[in-house]
């Protein structure tokens, strides 16, 4: 009985803690008021140098549109706090108020423009056209037509490919592209000469060439803000014109690109690159922040949204065998609509969607809300399917001795149905594990987000993903050594 009590206790506290997270949820904004010192929220992908990246040394921040924001900062008087997404999450991020500007060589069209601000350009570039390096059939965008490309979706140059005739193929990154291109997975790639020319330059491949420009035209990049922050707007325009006029926007693109990028007289670079790391460099540079973030992000989401769910699927399992349909009904849909959804439509539904509607949730407590449900949609009916599994005798001998149906439950149902449904929570739980690799895609700090971000910048894809994938394993493998006992203990009385 006490034991029981201590159980129920510690399922009490696992489900009120987080519950207390979700009400204080949702960093607050200054952004667009008036004053000294206002926190304005930055979006930034943070893998795509030479832009915004992370420092492979010190895991700092860095990159051009990270120092121009930085620059702009300064003059405008703003306090900023960076927010690091994948690209294609973004426009999503601003859309919902997560963030007030994006810093990410955001080029202007007449799509963006309709839809958010822009500031005065900061960046300058030329579309080119990348193909393998011995390809020769490819020199214009009208070469383009039947062919493949390797784009980002929400980008400038993934419509321009579509223009063209091309069928075009997602990525988040251009490294990724790139790899897919060396592969003869795609036939070319199109984007900015700055872009491009950083690629070779970093990692040294003569496997990929540019082959051609996209076009005449020449691209601009800006900051990009709501529709309903043009305070936000001329204070940046005010900045960047004050920015240029000193020669700051010039020395920056000297540091990073060799020329000034800054001015639309030049859209040529001659980069200076350091000596790429080796592969065994990479991981060992690797190994300490994929480890940090199992310990930090992949462990205690697993196991808070397990419990969480342990407990919720409890309630929905007893609800669909109730009598009642005020109860049964919910608890029927509840479960046809989680395990007939994609985890990551949920994840996303949560965190970008909730966001919409004013519900601005916390990357973690998003990625737990989520996780936390989808446990609960499984187990429900692993719990269940062990209550039914508890032979109807036992019921019965339970009237016999005078017990009611909730004692009955408690005290001879529940403990036999627990030993049934280990075994398939078991495997739930291994699941989970895994399944907590997409909280990268909502910024949650954890092992395959540190596996992203290192192969994002040192295109050392193979070696970096079988290290975490070496993670998950030995995480999963200790996993299933502590559930052998367990059925073992439960299973203690059965002859």
């Amino acid at each position: 009985m006490h034991k029981l009590r201590f159980v129920l206790l510690l399922l009490a506290m696992a489900v009120v803690a987080p519950l207390a997270l979700l009400v204080g949820a949702g960093p607050a904004s200054a952004a667009d008021g008036s004053g000294e010192d206002r926190v304005v929220r930055v979006g930034t992908e943070g893998t795509y140098p030479p832009f915004t990246f992370e420092d492979p040394d010190t895991g700092d921040l860095t990159g051009y549109d990270v120092d121009v924001v930085k620059a702009v900062a300064q003059e405008a008087g703003w306090r900023l706090e960076f927010a690091t997404s994948p690209f294609d999450a973004i426009f999503g991020s601003l859309d919902s108020g997560r963030i007030d500007v994006v810093a990410n060589q955001i080029t202007i069209n007449p799509e963006r423009e309709a839809r958010y601000r822009f500031s005065e350009p900061y960046t300058y570039s030329r579309g080119v056209i990348v193909t393998a390096a011995d390809d020769d059939s490819i020199t214009t965008l009208a070469d383009l037509k039947g062919k493949t490309t390797a784009q980002s979706e929400t980008s400038n140059w993934s419509q321009v490919a579509k223009d063209a005739g091309a069928k075009v193929e997602n990525v988040e990154q251009f490294s990724q592209a790139a790899t897919l291109l060396a592969q003869g997975r795609v036939d070319a790639i199109v984007n900015d000469n700055i872009a491009v020319l950083d690629y070779l330059e970093t990692s040294g491949s003569d496997e990929v060439k540019i082959a051609g420009y996209a076009g005449d035209d020449v691209g601009e990049q800006a900051l990009t803000f709501r529709k309903d922050a043009p305070q936000l707007q001329r204070e940046a325009d005010q900045a960047l014109e004050t920015l240029r006029a000193d020669g700051t926007l010039a020395r920056l693109s000297e540091k990073y690109f060799g020329t000034d990028v800054s001015s639309e007289a030049s859209t040529e670079i001659d980069l200076q690159g350091d000596r790429s790391a080796t592969t065994w460099e990479v991981l060992r540079s690797t190994a300490g922040p994929m480890l940090w973030g199992a310990v930090k992000g992949t462990i205690p989401l697993t196991v808070i949204s397990f419990v969480i769910g342990l407990a919720l699927a409890l309630v929905v399992a007893l609800g669909r065998l109730s009598s009642s349909r005020l109860a049964n009904v919910p608890a029927r849909v509840f479960v046809s609509i989680i395990r007939g959804t994609p985890l990551l439509a949920q994840l996303f539904i949560v965190y970008f969607g909730l966001g919409q509607i004013g519900l601005k949730l916390d990357p973690y407590v998003a990625a737990t809300v989520a996780f936390s449900l989808n446990v609960a949609g499984y187990a429900a009916e692993i719990i269940r399917g062990a209550i039914l599994s508890v032979p109807r005798g036992q019921f019965e001998a339970a009237t016999s001795i005078g017990m009611d149906r909730r004692l009955t439950m408690r005290r001879v149902v529940l403990p036999q149905a627990a030993r049934i449904a280990v075994p398939p929570l078991g495997n739930t739980l291994l699941s989970l594990i895994k399944d907590t690799s997409l909280a990268a895609v909502v910024l949650v700090p954890e092992l395959f987000r540190a596996a992203v971000s290192a192969a994002s910048t040192s295109f050392e894809y193979l070696p970096l993903y079988l290290l975490a994938a070496f993670y998950y394993w030995v995480i999963c493998f200790l996993v299933s050594l502590a559930q052998e006992p367990l059925e073992r203990r439960l299973g203690r009385y059965v002859s």
